[in-house]
């Protein structure tokens, strides 16, 4: 007589268990609507040149390349909430731009195991200071790359169009 396998829970490091449980409640997906998160698009510019570098970090649980993210928070305008994330999870203080410089789709694993749809508005951050010191030091990675060398590692794709086209001068008479 075989034994069974224990099911594996859904979970952010295993996309196909996550697709089979939206598959099986679709109504997990499209029954509800996309909750809002602030996300910080981190860059530096090489020494000596126009070139940039962007940051990217790992998420606590997955381990996957993710940039500094978190929920709004109130009494705080978006832009804000996204650099104290920058803060809390890497470290990262800068000029932070008002204007978002974009947004992408992605869908977080809740703490009960359920799955939400997030719509991440990004905020453009020029570091002018790292510490070593900050909230979440020792649970993340963090790693300075090219914009390409950045959308490689990250997992979605509107994330990926969003780093490999970024220019922060582009949005310097809007911010």
């Amino acid at each position: 007589m075989k034994s069974e396998k224990p099911r594996s829970q859904p979970t952010a490091g295993n996309p196909e268990m996550l697709l089979q449980q939206l598959a099986r409640n679709p109504d997990k997906l499209f029954g509800t609507t996309f909750r809002q998160q602030c996300g910080a698009l981190c860059f530096r510019y090489k020494e000596g040149g126009s070139e940039i570098e962007v940051l990217v970090i790992t998420s606590r649980e997955s381990r996957r390349w993710i940039i500094p993210k978190g929920w709004p928070m109130k009494g705080k305008k978006p832009y804000e909430a996204a650099a104290i994330e920058a803060w809390e999870e890497a470290g990262v203080r800068g000029k932070v731009k008002k204007k978002s410089v974009g947004s992408y789709t992605y869908l977080k694993e809740l703490d009960d195991g359920n799955v939400a749809p997030c719509i991440v508005e990004m905020f453009q951050i020029e570091v002018t200071e790292i510490s070593t010191d900050f909230k979440e030091r020792g649970q993340r990675v963090f790693d300075w790359v090219s914009p390409s060398e950045a959308a490689g590692r990250v997992r979605e794709i509107e994330l990926k169009s969003l780093l490999v086209n970024f220019n922060p001068n582009a949005s310097k008479a809007r911010g």
